[in-house]
């Protein structure tokens, strides 16, 4: 049973499952420590005070908190963009292998196929 679990649990990637949610958690500290400590300041310091955030709108006896929500949708946007520009420096594209086009039927492949997968034509080598 015990080699069963580990089968499951290495077939499965959950142990790389688990390893991306801790790092993940671990970024996730990280991007809102930056955000707290060092973009928020300048936000309040070019925006109105604080006390925007705690407002609210009454409809009858319901009050909506616009406040604490604008706060929230602002600060995902933030934290959003920070993600965001953390991930271009370290998630790079891909560069795709050069293509070149079959002399027979002109689909693009990969240059240094000798045979073309579509019309499946012998190709000169490269």
């Amino acid at each position: 049973m015990v080699k069963e679990f580990k089968d499951f649990l290495l077939k499965h990637n959950i142990v790389a499952l688990a390893i991306a949610v801790v790092v993940g958690t671990a970024l996730n500290t990280l991007v809102k420590a930056f955000v707290d400590d060092f973009i928020m300041p300048i936000v309040v310091a070019v925006g109105p005070g604080g006390e925007w955030q705690k407002a609210t709108w009454s409809v009858g006896s319901v009050k909506f908190g616009i406040g604490d929500f604008m706060a929230a949708a602002i600060s995902f946007l933030i934290i959003g963009f920070v993600a965001w520009r953390i991930s271009k420096i370290f998630i790079k594209p891909a560069t795709e292998a050069p293509k070149k086009n079959c002399a027979y039927c002109r689909m693009s492949i990969d240059a240094a196929a000798i045979r073309c997968p579509y019309c499946t034509s012998q190709l000169a080598p490269a």
